[in-house]
């Protein structure tokens, strides 16, 4: 029976997705651009981080020092999102991570990778309705959350403190605006997106002109028992390791780039569209995030900021009473597109998966507007149901895990790429390694060292595409381990609730995607696709010269 179960898993490796499959047309028209792009990767990025994670994990984990957990965060994605980018640029397709794992390593590890993406999004999408309906209840004073909670109490661990029809029903209402149509919802996005970076640029100058700097070095506290829950005070309140632990939740907040890559067959020129909307994107991301976490913790002493809406708390606390109005009015604006971007490749990847049968055949329905109506609605209303249920750190740490996972994968899958004959005899020879407890941290520092130096000094694909990860492999070999070390700051209850996740799609893809899947019967061998990859990203180069 092992011995069945191997050659099944190989057997399903081995089958890999090439880049011109026959019947793939997907019938999307090419009508975005790479201001439109910029403007999805910005709009689906800047939401829950800015008004909700950083008030969260300000308070609970890193305190002032959560400017440098924004920092060691955006390291970690714009190493995943160079990565990111070249696959973009090579694999001009819609699907994203998922699909550059199907044609570089095989249908199985694409399915995991496709789960682990519908995971994250579903529940970004959940977490962005969540943060949305808190910044418009606090308009309200909190109307809805004192009648749901005295009238519908759910007192149970990991679920939310009531049913949140409020925030079900708006992801329901966006994924309608989605599922009309591609352009008009990049339209709405793109302006949404400018009233965003406005409030943004508001918040941030107003953080320096009225914070106080006496924030960041207060050393008052005391010892009592709130040391144990807010620290020490200072900028370091948690020590180093709260600003690192800080930094796994904040990788959350860069979600959101890689919804560009699933756009590859609706953008008008993909193979420069997509790198310089991932790379762009996610550059003033970072700028925002970090100049928007000084702000507030400048602003407002980080164990009194609000978990729900901690920007306009901490404005009413300088006396900028009306200023909340504001930022109130740019966090809806912000929610909104950040909404719309995690459900973009959310139905799209659903899509993608459907159309190569490993998941239900209906789910690839495209309407006569040239949009996948039905995978939108259907995801839409399970990010719904997630929404109405469960707690939004329950939620956000989930979807940090299948987040992290598939952008670990994607940096792997570089390596696969520009150096696979290389990277396979160097797995077998490690696999063959005896190594004892005492030496062995040192031993594997030494041949990690020993192996990039000998990678870097290797030919590589000379092959040029319009975007190229510099340093290889020195920057995939860094997204992996910093990827790593994210993950394995969360905690167990995490962990076993992603386990359940992934236990769900292996049975999902053994009792059916295995048995429907399009690519089934039909041999692609590793060279023959990286010969399709590498014929495709010269494609311009030999038939457009003045591209």
């Amino acid at each position: 029976m092992r011995k069945i179960g191997v050659k099944l898993v190989k057997c399903n490796a081995s089958v890999k997705k090439p880049i011109d499959p026959v019947g793939g047309d997907s019938g999307f028209s090419r009508r975005l651009s790479t201001i439109d792009l910029i403007g999805l990767g910005v709009g689906s990025t800047l939401g829950g981080g800015v008004y909700v994670l950083s008030g969260e994990v300000a308070r609970e984990a890193a305190g002032p020092s959560i400017v440098l957990s924004f920092l060691v965060a955006a390291v970690a994605s714009v190493f995943s999102a160079l990565c990111y980018a070249e696959f973009g640029a090579r694999v001009p397709k819609m699907g994203s991570a998922y699909l550059y794992t199907y044609v570089t390593v095989g249908e199985l590890w694409a399915f995991i990778t496709g789960w682990n993406l519908l995971l994250s999004y579903i529940i970004g999408t959940s977490s962005v309705a969540k943060a949305f309906t808190g910044a418009f209840d606090d308009l309200i004073d909190n109307a809805i959350d004192q009648t749901l909670e005295q009238h519908m109490p759910m007192n149970s661990p990991g679920l939310a403190p009531y049913p949140d029809f409020f925030s079900a029903a708006f992801v329901m209402l966006m994924a309608g605006v989605l599922a009309y149509g591609v352009k008009e919802s990049a339209i709405l996005n793109t302006i949404f997106t400018g009233l965003n970076v406005a409030v943004l640029i508001f918040i941030i100058i107003s953080g320096f002109v009225k914070g106080d700097i006496r924030n960041w070095r207060n050393l008052s506290f005391p010892q009592n028992s709130s040391d144990s829950l807010f620290g020490s005070g200072g900028f370091f309140p948690f020590g180093f390791e709260g600003t690192l632990s800080g930094a796994a939740t904040c990788f959350y907040g860069f979600v959101g780039f890689d919804c560009i890559a699933t756009t590859g067959e609706e953008v008008e020129n993909p193979k420069k569209a997509v790198p310089q909307g991932i790379v762009v994107s996610l550059l003033l991301c970072f700028l925002a995030y970090f100049g928007v976490s000084a702000s507030l913790t400048l602003l407002m002493p980080y164990h009194l900021l609000d978990y729900h809406s901690p920007l306009p708390v901490a404005f009413e606390y300088v006396g900028w009473d009306p200023a909340k109005y504001v930022v109130a009015v740019g966090s809806l604006c912000a929610l909104s597109t950040s909404l719309l971007g995690a459900m973009l490749p959310m139905a799209r990847v659903l899509f993608a998966m459907a159309r190569d049968g490993l998941l239900f055949k209906p789910l690839s329905f495209v309407s006569s507007r040239q949009s996948p109506v039905l995978s939108t609605l259907v995801s839409g209303a399970v990010a719904a149901f997630m929404v109405l249920l469960f707690d939004l750190k329950a939620l956000v740490d989930l979807g940090s895990i299948g987040t992290i996972f598939a952008y670990t994968l994607v940096a792997v899958l570089l390596l696969v790429l520009v150096l696979s004959l290389l990277l396979s005899e160097a797995l077998v020879f490690l696999q063959s390694l005896k190594v004892w407890a005492v030496v062995l941290v040192s031993v594997l520092v030494f041949i990690l060292v020993l192996a990039m130096v000998l990678i870097w000094r290797q030919p590589q694909n000379s092959t040029r595409a319009s975007f190229m990860v510099p340093w290889v492999p020195l920057i995939p070999v860094l997204s992996l381990f910093i990827n790593i070390y994210l993950m394995v700051q969360f905690g167990a209850d995490t962990w076993i609730s992603y386990s359940v996740w992934m236990l769900l799609g292996l049975v999902i893809y053994f009792s059916y995607g295995l048995h429907h899947s399009t690519q089934r019967g039909q041999t692609h061998s590793a060279q023959e696709n990286f010969a399709r990859i590498i014929r495709n990203s010269v494609h311009f180069q030999n038939h457009n010269p003045a591209a």
